[in-house]
Formats: C-alpha cells, structure tokens, sequence
C-alpha cells in the first residue's frame, strides 16, 4: 500500500467527526494493507510507531530535506526505514540516525511527512481511539467486535489483533487465551471528581482500595520463570529485582499478579514519584532482558544466575500456563482449596489494616540493587495455578489474593456500605501520604484492557493560576492552529516566571481558535515550531501531582496538566508562585 493513501486516509479521518464515519475509513485503509504491512499499517492509524524507541526526538524533526515532489514509498518502506533507525547504536549512532531520518524525510512528500511528523513527536491527532480500532478491525475483517475485543484485552497488543484479525479471522482471534509469561493489558478505573460521584457510578456496598501513587506492575511467574511488565506492556523484570524476589516468595507455582510497585520512606509513607519511575523507565530494559535470555552479559544488565524471565512471548512448555480457550467456562474459584487452607473462599474480603514494613525478600533483594527499595503490592489475582479468574466476581478473585499473598504485600483494601465510609478511606489515604482511592464493585468481572464503571478512581484536584510563556503550533488535526502551552509559575524573589511543563490537555476548539489569535498578539518571537509570547495571559490549570524533574529550571513539573479555563479576570502579578508548586512537591496541600 502507498504510504501517501495511508496518510490520506488518516487526514480524511482527522477530518470527520462521525463516529461511523471514522470507522468505515478506517477498515477501508486496513483492507489495502498487504499482509506484511498490517502491523505497521495498523499502528500507523492508532497515530503510533511500531517500534516503541527510535532516538529520534523534537531536536531530530527541525532541520529536515524539502519534501519530495511525488509519492514514492510504500508502509512497508517506511516500516523497513524506520526499524533501521531504531536499531542504530554505538559510536557515530547519531549522524547515521541523522542520516537515515534524512533520507526518510527527503522521500516523503508534504502529505506524508505531516504524518510522520505526528507519528514521530507522538502527536497524530486524529480522533482515533483504540476503540475505534477495534471496531474498523472488526469491519475490515468482517468479524464480530466483541471477539476482537477479547482478543485484545488477552493480546495486549493492537497490532498482534489486526495482524490475527485480517489474515486468520475468527479462528486466529480464537486462539488468544490468557497465558503466563505473556502480558494482558490492565483493567483501567474511570475518574470521579468526588467521593459521591465514585459511590454513584459504582454503587453500595462497594470495596475501597488506597490509590497508590507508584507504577503499575503485573506479575508473571511460572514456576521459577518470572517477569514483571508496566501498565504500558513493557517488560521491567531486570530492573526490579525485589519485585521478582517477593513472588517467588509466594506459595504458588503460577501467577498473574496486578499491582503497584513503590518508593516507601522509613516511615513508610510514600517517596516522591520521580524516585519510584527513575527504577522503571524501559529505555534499554529490554534490551537487558534480550540480553539476559541471550547470555550476552555487555548488552544489558542481567546477572548471570539472577532471575530468569519468560520475556513477552507465551510460555512453550504446556504446563506453565493455560490455554483454555476463551469459550469454557472459568474455574468456580470460591470451591478451589488453596495451599496452607482448606474449604471454600471466606465471604468477606480480608485486608491489612495498614501495609506493614517491606517484607525480608524485599530488603535482601535490594540490598543487591544499590537503588531505592521499590515494595510491591497487589490489588488482584488473574491466574492461580491452572485457573485463569478474569470472569470471576471481584470479591472471589481477591479473596483468593488474600489466601495467596501475604499482607505486607496486599493494597490496603477495605469494605464499606455508606458514602461517609468512602468518605473516611478517601481522607485516611491522604493523611497517609497517598494519591487517593478507588472504589470497586465487588461483584464485577476483571474487565482486562477497558475503563468501566467498575472501578472508579478519587484523587484530590488540584489547579494552580499560571502564564503561558510560550505555544506550540499544532500538528493532525490541530495543524494551523496554537496548540501546546508552555506553563510558567511566578518567581518572587527573583523576578521572572520558572517553567513548569507543557500541555495541550483541555482545549476545545472554540478555545484552540480563541488562543491563536490571542498569542499572536503577545507573539516576541516567531519560530517554525514555537512562538515565544509576552508573560500575560493567565490559564487555570489542573494537575494530577507534582514531580521532580531536571528538565526544567525550578527542578519540578505538573503531571498531567490540562486547560480548565482562561483567567481574563487576573494579571500575570497575581499568578500562583513556584514556592506553591514546591509546597504541592513536598506534600503539603493548599488551603
């Protein structure tokens, strides 16, 4: 297929708003795909690479050839040039990556490269969500949607269901089962802005988790095969040795753990985030593992000896994993005896009434890492032994959890039947340092890969008065207009404003056309890419946190900031100051 059609088909998506539309669309470009392009071709649509790293950055994409004059490249070329780059490395990578970039670029005519561009800088805005994936997969290879569906909540993958979908049908879609050693995406909770919302949408009695402010980790141990993955599907097993230590801890020869891994203090409250994400960030990560499978002790860190991983591939020998197919009936888990217990699952959900100090396991392993202690603790149980309990209600899966794991290493969890109780659990979280709550309705399936409104996550809203010192123009849909913010918080004790991130969270489109007349007003300095503007205009904005960040002057950046209004009723004098966003880091809240 040419990449020209595939990029037209992505604008002529960008520019619909029908639902219907977009689907139709969709399945007609992944119909043309040839076989060996669906998973490039697929990606492509879902505005991602294949290829999760390729060293190309904002710095990369700013000096580029002209554009060609006529259509040349085909998605398997652009797949081919693009895997080439990311496997660039050692001495004199980055002029040859430079080079290869160049040569992409100079190829690409104007259409094509706008695509590119987004796919590179992670910003192919084109209004097409996975679940519009999902449904033009299912359109294209003239499938029922729900068996696409489960096959991606099992896969974890996108590309991998396009790929089963369009060349094997219903048969191929059939064969994804949950299997130890290979990662399923995670059940997602739906955000409330209160406690009475949570309790609305999930209903009483309900379950209340502390929401822990660290990184998502599912566990898979086989055996003595473990691997530990990020929310993001990636493999971390290297990198979190005392995770791997505290499962194989465990009775049971097979696992699929959900959980948190974090940074605790002494006193056991949490570290900052910064400190709990620096253990996993995944450059290089699995290039570690590859390394470790491999024996090859100078491309990665993997000690020989230390804790051998299954990697992201399913399990070969039978035994290590199930592989029922998605039409049996699940085990009835409430009727499995359990090792060190005998009857059926307790009625109540069992839970610590507060996480105790990191268990030895822990403390031995990272003792040999040299890096900051990360604890993990589990919330859910997806595979025990033989029995896979993604369809089992929520209150049998976790009191098999509770059976299985032991209480330093279970989520503070606790039931409750009024809001006054979630009330208390959501301030009892705070006071302890953490993110907030999640309320869960105990009846409710594992909804692997899906944001329903089974579980509902509370967090504390925080907004902080900032100016805007800088804007992005936009790319995809957003092209020709000013799009990302550069966010600026007041310094005053030596004058001036101290960047604090960027975002284009928020903004609608009557705000994207408001604000581009806007800037160009206050517009100092015009580039290609950004417009540097006079300190002015103030932009409420809300955050999840703050974290610590070298990036930017002030050391500190919002997560997850987005747009909640302009303040016209305020001057850049009356702007939130850095001093507040450092309060926000240090833990103390607001008044």
């Amino acid at each position: 297929m040419r990449f020209v059609d595939l990029a037209a088909a992505s604008a002529a998506v960008a520019a619909t708003s029908a639902r219907r539309a977009k689907v139709e669309l969709l399945a007609g470009a992944l119909r043309r795909l040839e076989p060996d392009e669906i998973a490039a071709g697929s990606a492509y649509l879902a505005g991602e690479l294949r290829q999760r790293q390729t060293g190309v950055g904002y710095a990369s994409l700013r000096e580029l050839p002209p554009p060609a004059e006529h259509p040349t490249l085909t998605v398997a070329a652009v797949d081919a040039a693009i895997s080439e780059l990311a496997a660039v490395r050692g001495p004199g990578s980055h002029a040859r990556r430079r080079e290869l970039l160049a040569a992409l670029f100079a190829a690409a005519t104007t259409d094509e490269r706008r695509m590119l561009l987004g796919l590179f800088s992670g910003e192919l805005r084109q209004g097409a969500q996975a679940g519009l994936l999902v449904e033009a997969i299912a359109r294209a290879a003239e499938v029922p949607v729900p068996m696409v569906r489960r096959a991606l909540l099992l896969a974890g993958d996108l590309k991998t269901v396009a790929v089963a979908a369009l060349t094997g049908g219903p048969a191929a879609l059939a064969g994804f089962t949950l299997q130890v050693g290979r990662p399923l995406a995670p059940m997602l909770a739906q955000s409330a802005a209160s406690v009475e919302e949570a309790v609305s949408a999930v209903g009483l009695p309900a379950v209340v988790d502390v929401k822990l402010d660290g990184i998502r980790i599912q566990v898979h141990r086989s055996g003595d095969d473990i691997a530990v993955f990020t929310r993001s599907l990636d493999e971390i097993t290297p990198r979190v040795p005392e995770v791997v230590s505290a499962v194989r801890a465990l009775p049971a020869r097979e696992l699929v753990l959900d959980g948190e891994a974090i940074a605790l203090d002494p006193s056991g409250r949490p570290r900052p985030f910064q400190e709990t994400a620096s253990r996993a960030a995944t450059r290089g990560a699995r290039r570690a593992v590859r390394a470790a499978l491999s024996g090859d002790a100078d491309a990665g860190h993997g000690e020989p000896g230390g804790p051998r991983s299954f990697g992201a591939a399913p399990v070969a020998s039978p035994e290590a994993g199930s592989v029922r197919s998605s039409g049996e009936v699940p085990t009835d888990i409430s009727a499995l005896p359990r090792i060190g217990t005998s009857g059926p699952a307790p009625a109540t959900i069992p839970g610590p009434e507060r996480p105790p100090g990191a268990a030895p396991s822990v403390l031995a392993a990272a003792d040999t890492s040299g890096t900051t202690l990360l604890t993990p603790f589990f919330f859910d149980l997806l595979h025990l032994d033989g029995a896979d309990l993604l369809d089992a209600p929520g209150r049998q899966r976790w009191a098999a959890l509770a059976e299985t794991v032991a209480p330093a290493h279970l989520v503070r969890r606790s039931e409750v039947e009024s809001v006054e109780a979630v009330s208390a659990a959501f301030a009892a979280a705070l006071d302890a340092g953490h993110e907030g709550i999640v309320v869960k309705a105990p009846e409710a399936p594992y909804d692997a890969g899906r944001r329903g409104a089974a579980w509902v996550k509370v967090k504390p809203r925080h907004t902080l008065d900032l100016v805007v010192l800088a804007v992005e123009w936009g790319s995809g849909r957003r092209r020709g207009w000013l799009s990302n913010l550069h966010l600026g918080a007041r310094d005053p004790e030596r004058g001036g404003f101290v960047m604090l991130g960027k975002t284009f969270k928020g903004l609608t489109d009557e705000l994207l056309r408001w604000q581009t007349e806007r800037f160009q007003e206050l517009a100092v300095e015009r580039g290609d890419w950004v417009v540097r503007v006079r300190p002015e205009q103030v932009v409420e904005i809300a955050f999840d946190g703050v974290q610590s960040s070298p990036r930017y002057p002030g050391g500190v950046a919002l997560r997850f900031a987005r747009v909640v209004r302009y303040r016209h009723d305020k001057t850049a004098d009356e702007a939130d100051t850095i001093d507040t966003v450092r309060a926000i880091h240090a833990g103390h809240r607001p008044g």
